[in-house]
């Protein structure tokens, strides 16, 4: 199992289109992959789970993955977030 802490910086943090490019990259691994903001942990996987974190502007969160794509898995979303989303 790998994670990574990141903080989420771009303008509308996690919901809606970032969220949707959040998942569509998630799903691209064969790993399971989490999303964890403080106690809570969801699946990366689901839009649902993801946006009910309700992560904003500022919000650190962890990103684990388990599985035989695991390190690609939690360097590229951890990227995805680091870039902004690409905006």
């Amino acid at each position: 199992m790998v994670s990574r802490e990141v903080t989420v910086n771009n303008q509308v943090g996690l919901h809606a289109r970032p969220a949707t490019f959040f998942i569509q990259k998630a799903s691209e691994f064969r790993s399971s992959i989490w999303v964890e903001k403080e106690e809570r942990q969801v699946n990366a996987k689901s839009l649902l789970g993801v946006l009910s974190l309700g992560i904003i502007k500022g919000t650190v969160i962890r990103i684990l993955a388990d599985g035989a794509d695991e390190e690609a898995a939690v360097a590229a979303l951890a990227e995805l977030i680091s870039s902004n989303f690409y905006e």
